[in-house]
């Protein structure tokens, strides 16, 4: 039988992913000149670096724990195929073109670029302020156990010679004396054992950070480091660094953890004013009355709570609670892009809030 379907036809018109592929396609054709210089003029056929970036963000927004999975789903979900642009009969590439394209992408900083495009994006609508801003990290699980995470010196002959392994075994920490200094996962040598509090328990991890402006809760900035007691410091003076510079005052707040004398320095010789929360627990605050009797200060810290919005969204929808790749390098790549797909949400929101 033959039918004069598309998949135009299938999507309904009020549908929030048709503003979404709108602003997509705004930001993949800025980036042009990125594209063209991955790929070659010639050579042989493959898959559009627009086309999986595309379906990236599709991981995103619909929750995809891996990349099989979202291909296998791409053979029958027609809104899928509408947004990637393909026709209902063509087939889903192979999952393995993402892996393929992966190093191309990472060696051309795609992710890094994507993210700054989508937030020319924002600001072209003057979503973006420059005065305000707050800053917060978390812990994202990394892809390894922490039956991985053995002594530098250990020697691996639990095999049978020939490169197989038996039953994953049951291992007992208990009375084990185990640090970053002297142990290193062999699943992910760049994930650390960490914990934020002495309630929680240590797990491989890294430290996603977000630096978002306060008036619209768009991230400006994002950045995944190995997770350590200076990380979250570190990455928010290096973010705060970025921004462009101006002679206004600008102020930037954060939670107790950013309460010590080196960061509140770093910030204010930034040209921030340090709108931190006070750690007044067995020791002395960096900040006093002349910061925290300002009306500003509890308005930053009444605010500074909506960075954790774009940290739940990456975590639950976008399934970023456990990282999915191994390195530093590559879960940075999809970090920044899991921030991206956030604004681009956020955009589109904004596009229909009334004036």
């Amino acid at each position: 039988m033959l039918s004069s379907l598309s998949t135009e036809d299938l999507i309904p018109v009020d549908h929030p992913i048709r503003r979404i592929r709108v602003v997509v396609d705004e930001v993949l054709a800025a980036m042009d000149g990125e594209f063209d210089a991955m790929y070659a003029s010639s050579g042989r056929r493959s898959v559009p670096p627009e086309t999986l970036l595309k379906a990236t963000v599709l991981m995103a927004m619909y929750s995809m724990r891996s990349e099989r999975a979202f291909c296998e789903r791409l053979n029958y979900d027609m809104l899928f195929k509408w947004f990637l642009d393909l026709a209902i009969d063509e087939r889903a590439f192979d999952p393995t073109t993402f892996t393929k394209n992966r190093k191309r992408l990472l060696d051309h900083d795609i992710a890094d670029v994507f993210f700054a495009t989508v937030l020319d994006q924002a600001k072209l609508r003057r979503y973006v302020s420059s005065d305000h801003f707050s800053v917060d990290g978390t812990l994202l699980q990394a892809w390894a156990s922490n039956k991985s995470f053995k002594p530098n010196n250990h020697r691996d002959d639990d095999g049978d010679g020939n490169g197989f392994k038996g039953r994953n075994a049951e291992v007992d920490f208990k009375g084990q004396k185990r640090s970053n200094a002297t142990h290193t996962s062999t699943t992910d040598p760049d994930a650390m054992l960490f914990r934020k509090s002495n309630a929680a328990a240590a797990e491989l991890s890294y430290m996603g950070h977000l630096l978002i402006e306060n008036r619209t809760a768009l991230i400006v900035d994002a950045e995944l480091t190995q997770a350590t007691g200076y990380a979250e410091r570190d990455c928010a003076t290096e973010m705060l660094a970025r921004l462009p510079k101006t002679k206004r005052r600008r102020t930037v707040a954060a939670d107790k953890n950013y309460d010590t004398k080196d960061f509140v320095a770093d910030v204010r010789e930034l040209g921030f004013t340090p709108h931190v929360a006070q750690n007044t627990t067995n020791r002395r605050s960096a900040i006093d009355g002349r910061t925290t009797r300002h009306a500003g200060h509890a308005v930053s810290q009444r605010i500074r709570k909506r960075v954790e919005e774009p940290f739940g969204w990456i975590k639950t929808v976008g399934a970023g609670r456990k990282l999915r790749y191994i390195g530093q390098e590559r879960n940075r790549a999809w970090f920044k892009i899991e921030a991206a797909t956030y604004n681009l949400i956020r955009i589109c929101t904004l596009d229909t809030a009334p004036a």
